[in-house]
């Protein structure tokens, strides 16, 4: 039998000593992130996310483990455990197949079986279902266990009892079990039909007569027919030729040659399907294709969350947020280009064109007093009417002013405006000005901002709230996790939510570390961070590497470079000619050429490091204090609007990828509606899912393929040459 270590090595194609050093490491209580980066040499450089799913996988062959020998111990103590079943058990590959190994002998709530036995008919039933030469004819051999004290009155009673029994036994059988559900998976069928006879048309309208193989069947369908049917719109069942599935079971259990008990348990067998096994494989075939869809959207809402919250920051600009409304006007709040609020207000542009007008000087008034040059919109209820004022406004300004905008996603802005860290942030703003703060912040920083939310509020995924929200809440956190120690954080700038998300930390050293700079000043170094209460030695050897501390007089600790592997970079420093004066003043162009001159490996022995660490260290150098971000596509930024009505077949535009679900992507090309690219229009080679060519925050160029205003649909392509098919 193989070890967990050797399972995991084969699953992952990874070294064997690799695998175990990533158990050690996260064993002991290090973090994925600081694995990740800072313990390269020891896991032959997984990323973060082959790690996560070796943690995740660990976890699940441990408590497979642990299922194992509570099943053991429960058979051994029932005095039924044999050498057989003992191995059979220890070599079940999932918790599916122990189960089916264990449910003979798990204690059951009352069955027909029971009373069966009750009634002392097992030993007719053993004696059917041994189907033995010689065996006399069912009828003949019930006599005997007529009983009208046990309640068995006559041979037909008898027989049924015994059917009982012999069904339960072919339910049981672990074997027949797994046949028929590898049997389910390749020949069943998934059906969904509306559940009224004349339903109305409602977004499950293509899944009223729907069948689809269970083998082929997509996530998203899974997902969409099982919230159907809860919400009593779908009727759904699971599909199986009968014939062949009884024949699956009577292959396994009737005897050759046929004896006269033979088309006893034939009956029994057919009993045992219809009554017992089928019901229960409906509901394992649809639970592990719910499991499994729900696996795939978990994965790529993280895969959609990731670029989001990696979006490049627009630094360094005042701006403006605009959280858009009908009845409660449009919230204004201007920031600097800290995030600091300067000004905040509230406007009426949908009231009528007075009040638009009113709006549009009141906003040009605010943008020249605190020179604002960017505006973020949320895409919010009545954000198309104010997208159309915002262009006025800017025409107003004219083109000197310099002034552009962006559509922002404003997904759980609302969640955190009313939220209690946002209260403590701005108790003097009510909540709708909140939000308007944070929309003009996720322009500025959208990492930033979006870790003050809780990851299933930011609408990127698909059936969210139908996940199980334990495993999609460990899925996105560690997305946000990885992002955060990525980009790193500024210890002296970082809010309380922020620098709970670095490695090694939680929110009560955080809110420790906000404390302390607010009594003791600005920190000065990393080191200063021990005299942080509750920051102690290993949450230090875990954070210290994603904080920066700008104002150190150490160039290194504005770097990724872990304080472990600071006498390393200074000595390759001394042997390639350079100085800290030099890093700090960004004048190691050549340190990588000068490191292979010398030698890599050679360079990574002198400095006593690997070379992964080595490579590391020397990029961290040549750029201290960078932000990975800023080597991403900048975000487009517009300054007129265009209308559905604009929208022309064949017409060019380029675009921002907001969503990549299933079967395409919804692409925000400055219309009011998101345009969606079907995957079979997304690129000129096959791909099985449009994750695999775009992510979320990618720019691209589309062309409109159709265009719906009634319904409000756009059709758009990434192959030109498609438009007229």
């Amino acid at each position: 039998m193989q070890t967990i270590v050797q399972i995991l090595a084969t699953e992952l194609d990874k070294n064997e000593e690799h695998v175990q050093n990533v158990i050690n490491l996260l064993d002991e209580g290090n973090t994925v992130p600081f694995i990740a980066r800072y313990r390269k040499e020891m896991h032959g450089t997984m990323d973060d996310q082959t790690i996560r799913t070796l943690a995740d996988r660990l976890t699940y062959l441990r408590n497979l483990d642990a299922r194992r020998t509570e099943v053991k111990t429960s058979i051994s103590n029932q005095g039924k455990l044999t050498d057989e079943l003992a191995q059979k058990i220890d070599e079940a590959a999932t918790l599916a197949e122990v189960e089916d190994l264990y449910r003979p002998y798990k204690q059951k709530r009352r069955t027909r079986a029971t009373v069966a036995r009750e009634k002392g008919l097992e030993p007719l039933a053993e004696l059917l279902y041994a189907q033995n030469a010689g065996c006399p004819a069912p009828t003949i051999a019930a006599r005997d266990y007529i009983d009208e004290e046990k309640g068995v009155e006559s041979i037909e009673a008898a027989l049924q009892g015994a059917s009982d029994i012999i069904a339960e036994w072919i339910s049981d059988d672990a074997d027949i079990r797994k046949r028929l559900r590898d049997f389910y998976f390749k020949r069943a069928h998934l059906q969904s039909a509306a559940a009224n006879k004349n339903p109305e048309d409602t977004v499950y309208r293509n899944y009223y007569e729907f069948d689809s193989p269970v083998s082929k069947i997509q996530g998203h369908q899974v997902l969409a027919v099982n919230r159907g049917e809860r919400e009593e719109v779908l009727k759904v069942s699971i599909t199986v030729g009968r014939e062949e599935t009884v024949e699956i079971i009577a292959r396994r259990v009737i005897k050759k040659p046929v004896c006269a008990s033979a088309a006893f348990v034939h009956t029994a067998v057919e009993d045992a399907y219809d009554r017992l096994i089928a019901p229960s494989m409906e509901r394992e075939i649809r639970a592990a294709l719910t499991e499994t869809a729900s696996e795939g959207a978990i994965g790529q809402f993280a895969l959609n969350l990731k670029p989001l919250l990696m979006q490049p920051p627009v630094k360094g600009f005042v701006t403006m947020g605009l959280d858009p409304g009908y009845r409660m006007g449009c919230k204004v709040a201007i920031v600097d280009a800290t995030g600091k609020v300067l000004d905040t207000t509230v406007v009426y542009p949908t009231y009528g064109e007075r009040q638009k007008q009113e709006c549009i000087q009141k906003l040009a008034t605010l943008i020249k007093k605190h020179k604002v040059q960017h505006i973020a919109i949320g895409n919010g209820t009545a954000s198309r009417e104010t997208e159309a004022m915002t262009v006025e406004l800017i025409a107003t300004l004219g083109k000197g002013a310099g002034v552009s905008y962006m559509i922002v996603n404003e997904a759980g802005a609302s969640v955190y405006s009313a939220s209690k860290l946002a209260a403590e942030e701005f108790p003097e703003y009510d909540v709708n000005l909140r939000s308007a703060v944070s929309i003009a912040r996720r322009l500025q920083d959208p990492l930033a901002e979006l870790v003050k939310i809780d990851p299933k509020s930011i609408g990127v995924g698909q059936y969210q709230h139908d996940m199980p929200q334990n495993r999609l809440g460990e899925a996105l956190d560690g997305v946000v996790e990885d992002c955060v120690n990525a980009v790193g954080v500024d210890v002296n700038t970082a809010s309380a939510p922020l620098l709970a998300r670095v490695a090694g930390l939680n929110a009560g050293v955080a809110a420790n570390i906000v404390k302390y700079r607010e009594e003791n000043g600005s920190f000065s170094s990393r080191k200063q961070l021990m005299k942080v209460p509750k920051l102690g030695a290993k949450a230090f050897e875990q954070c210290a590497g994603f904080l920066r501390v700008p104002e150190s007089k150490t160039v290194l600790d504005n770097t990724a470079v872990h304080p472990e592997s600071y006498a390393a970079a200074e000595r390759l420093l001394e042997l390639c000619g350079y100085t800290m004066k030099e890093v700090k003043e960004g004048k190691l162009a050549q340190l990588r050429t000068r490191v292979g001159d010398y030698g890599t490996e050679k360079a990574a022995a002198a400095c006593g490091v690997g070379v992964p660490t080595l490579s590391d260290v020397v990029g961290e150098l040549m750029k201290p204090g960078r932000d990975p971000r800023d080597e991403l596509p900048a975000p487009v930024l517009r300054t007129d609007v265009l209308e559905i009505k604009d929208l022309k077949h064949g017409m060019e535009l380029k675009g921002t990828v907001r969503n990549v679900i299933d079967f395409g992507a919804f692409i925000d090309i400055g219309v009011h509606q998101d345009g969606l690219v079907h995957v079979s229009q997304i690129s000129d080679r096959f791909i099985r899912h449009p994750s695999e060519a775009l992510s979320v925050g990618d720019v691209v160029t589309v062309w409109v393929k159709e265009v719906d205003e009634k319904k409000k649909r756009i059709s758009l392509t990434m192959r030109k040459e498609k438009l007229d098919l």
